[in-house]
């Protein structure tokens, strides 16, 4: 669906800071630097769980130069969660600042601020621990049996979370066939560029600024207030540049500590962590084992689908209920089925703390739905792209759950357009090459647009113009190299008639913008450039009803083109922008600017299909994907250059999800590559051709029909690869990733 009559929106252009990126400008917090500033760093735990019998700290606080050190004993105590978003929010609060129990290999043991890193380093190194080992439990299913060792006072199981639809024990009773399979997916990384940092400073008035990366700066202006005891107006959150998030920043880390750390010594402080501490100490993607149980009739009809997730969140709980809870939608949302059951546990484990990361919760049940619906497909002896047409969504289709629209969603307009392009019906399935095979898969996947109907889902923003008709746009929104904000500003461009190149930004501080949610489940786009279509909207009222004045012609006659108020009746009376707010502030004296809240009212879905050819070496194990093409539904593209570009670097995400990506741990717990040279993430020379395609129909609550793209286009990438696997060697896999040793293995038993 394209609107010829747009002039910014729909079209392609560089994301705002791109020439500061390129050319090493951009500021990002590991580059700045405050004077006196102090350097901290942390101490971890090496043990999977234990108690800490005796820590002295006395060496490391005689070394000349060290300026704090912290521990459980002079650390506040009290408790939090640090995927807290609300002021009231009701999740559990498990975490300290520092504890007297660790749980996991890379818990926070203690902290030092030093005068420089060398003399921080050192002091950590000269910190006396004695831990009483307690009995780890590694895995979520073997922490769900009685007697397992209690990782927290109340049990392992954080709670269970159950989503349903029509009567899924008869429909399956009634079914032709019914299918079970079991799946694993592992804890991966989320591998920014940038790894963790922040800066703190603590004035004389009591005043303290956190500089952090992260996705959520109003939540952890929250969590900072909460833990040290000071009214929100006493906090301070910046953003500087964000060098990739994926999810791994929003949630507090390293922050609160480097905040105490600042205000104990009233000094400015740096903590940064290597790459090792970021892999382990952060945040990874839930790891889960899904049991999935399907009912089908012969001709294919999809009748019923039971889930039964077991997730694993690692040493806290951080987001395990929201993704839980995200998770067991999703589902619902895909396939005309009317009898379906979610029910997901999200359980403690001695493991790293996992929490949100890109698909929040969708990878992990799509790519066991996918590869599921495969087999069976095979079994019935149907070709796979046909078995999802017939029981894809359509677009007068309903959630099963409430009878409720879902909107406009095209998955099957997706599947059509990528087996057309794959040339899916024409290309040969498996191909045998001796000691090379080749095969071909596809997937579908989706996920939502913001938080509607889990809890509020608000952004707020100011706008003002300047008296040349340029415009400085306020948001809370954190633009992650995504280009959130820069579709933001064609979105206001397109309503005011001015090049967003003329609209300034100021971005995600908790003093100096309006609050908002922050930028995760997808949001970007469908609610956040809602926002700005509001304000931008206000804003076009008091120009035009300030240009009435001045040409003496009403409001309603004009329009905002090119910089100018012209008159639909007569173009030859017209105004620059500039004469108009000169105007407005010397003869009307005012400003034009507004201040607008927009609340999501709608929870629509964004849809994928993927399909891929792969080649499997039978001598190594060794997996290529050699061809790609990706189709997604984002009801209209603001920026087609950003889309497609989020779509690629979803592939390269998904793909190593698939084959090369999993945090492993040995019987200890402790992680054996939590490194990039140990942990394989896909190289460019490793990428397929790629094509990517967009389904633009539009979805009417969208700004201009838009929905997001960012994290759905990751979620069928693994499905598609491992059903191109499995469609190779005529083997199915249900465990990820297909690691070079682990095909051969199944190659070897097969044999």
């Amino acid at each position: 669906m394209q609107d010829k009559n747009l002039v910014y929106v729909g079209n392609s252009r560089p994301i705002r800071d791109a020439a500061l990126k390129v050319t090493g400008q951009l500021q990002y917090t590991g580059d700045l630097k405050f004077p006196h500033m102090l350097h901290a760093k942390m101490l971890f735990s090496p043990v999977a769980h234990a108690k800490i019998k005796r820590i002295d700290t006395s060496k490391a606080e005689a070394l000349p130069g060290v300026k704090a050190v912290v521990t459980y004993k002079n650390a506040p105590r009290i408790p939090y969660n640090s995927a807290m978003r609300f002021y009231e929010h009701k999740i559990p609060e498990v975490e300290y600042l520092f504890d007297d129990t660790v749980r996991f290999v890379g818990d926070r043991v203690a902290a030092v601020a030093a005068e420089d890193l060398e003399t921080a380093e050192k002091a950590i190194r000269l910190i006396e621990v004695e831990y009483e080992e307690l009995p780890p439990v590694f895995d979520p299913e073997e922490a769900l049996k009685e007697g397992a060792p209690e990782i927290h006072l109340g049990g392992n199981k954080i709670a269970e979370i159950k989503a349903e639809a029509g009567n899924v024990d008869e429909a399956f009773a009634q079914a032709d066939y019914v299918f079970e399979d079991r799946f694993t997916v592992p804890q991966i990384h989320h591998c920014a560029i940038e790894p963790h940092v922040a800066i703190a400073t603590y004035d004389s008035r009591g005043k303290l600024t956190v500089y952090s990366p992260n996705q959520n700066t109003f939540a952890f202006r929250i969590i900072i207030s909460k833990v040290l005891e000071m009214p929100m107006s006493k906090v301070r959150v910046i953003r500087p540049a964000i060098g990739g998030a994926f999810g791994g920043k929003l949630e507090a880390t390293i922050e609160p500590v480097v905040a105490l750390l600042a205000k104990l010594t009233g000094r400015p402080v740096k903590m940064e962590l290597n790459r090792r501490e970021t892999m382990v100490s952060t945040r990874t993607r839930h790891a889960a084992v899904v049991y999935l149980k399907s009912g089908v009739n012969k001709d294919g009809t999809l009748v019923a689908q039971d889930f039964k997730v077991i997730l694993n969140t690692g040493a806290y709980a951080t987001s395990a209920l929201n993704v839980s809870g995200a998770m067991s939608h999703k589902v619902f949302k895909v396939y005309k089925t009317k009898h379906m059951r979610f029910t997901v546990t999200p359980v403690y484990t001695n493991t790293p703390i996992a929490g949100a990361m890109r698909g929040y919760g969708s990878p992990q049940a799509f790519f066991p739905q996918q590869v599921h619906l495969q087999r069976i497909a095979k079994a019935l002896n149907m070709d796979f792209v046909e078995f999802q047409l017939k029981n894809l969504v359509e677009p007068d289709g309903v959630d099963p759950r409430f009878n409720t629209p879902h909107g406009n969603p095209r998955p099957i307009d997706c599947v059509k357009r990528g087996a057309e392009s794959f040339n899916w019906f024409n290309r040969p399935k498996a191909v045998d090459l001796g000691r090379f095979k080749r095969g071909i898969g596809m997937a579908v996947g989706a996920h939502g647009n913001g938080c509607f109907g889990a809890h509020r889902d608000v952004t707020a923003m100011v706008l003002k113009m300047n008296e040349d008709g340029t415009a400085t746009l306020f948001t809370g929104s954190h633009d992650m190299g995504n280009g959130t904000v820069t579709a933001e500003t064609q979105v206001i461009g397109e309503i005011l008639g001015i090049d967003p190149e003329n609209i300034e930004c100021i971005e995600a501080d908790t003093e100096a913008t309006p609050w908002n949610l922050g930028d995760y489940a997808s949001r970007g786009v469908f609610v956040s450039c809602n926002a700005a279509k509001k304000v931008a909207e206000s804003v076009r009222k008091e120009i035009l009803k300030e240009a009435a004045i001045l040409l003496e012609v009403p409001a309603e006659e004009l329009e905002l083109v090119g910089g100018w108020v012209v008159s639909k009746k007569d173009p030859a009376k017209k105004a620059t922008l500039c004469e108009v707010i000169v105007n407005a502030q010397k003869v009307s004296q005012r400003e034009i600017i507004a201040a607008e809240t927009f609340a999501s009212q709608a929870g629509v879905t964004s849809y994928g299909a993927h399909f891929a050819e792969v080649e499997v070496d039978t001598e190594t194990g060794k997996i290529r994907v050699l061809d790609y093409v990706a189709v997604h539904d984002v009801g209209k593209a603001i920026n087609p250059m950003a889309v497609e570009g989020q779509i690629e670097g979803a592939i390269q995400m998904g793909i190593g999800y698939a084959l090369t990506e999993g945090l492993e741990f040995d019987e200890k717990g402790k992680a054996l590559n939590n490194s990039f040279k140990k942990y394989h993430m896909l190289k460019a020379s490793e990428m397929p051709k790629t094509k990517v395609l967009l389904v633009e129909e539009g979805e009417d609550p969208g700004p201009f029909g838009a929905k997001s793209i960012g994290e759905c286009s990751t979620v069928p990438v693994a499905p598609a690869v491992v059903n191109a696997v499995s469609n190779a060697l005529g083997i199915d896999f249900r465990d990820l990733p297909l690691k070079p040793e682990k095909v051969l293995k199944v190659l070897q038993r097969q044999s």
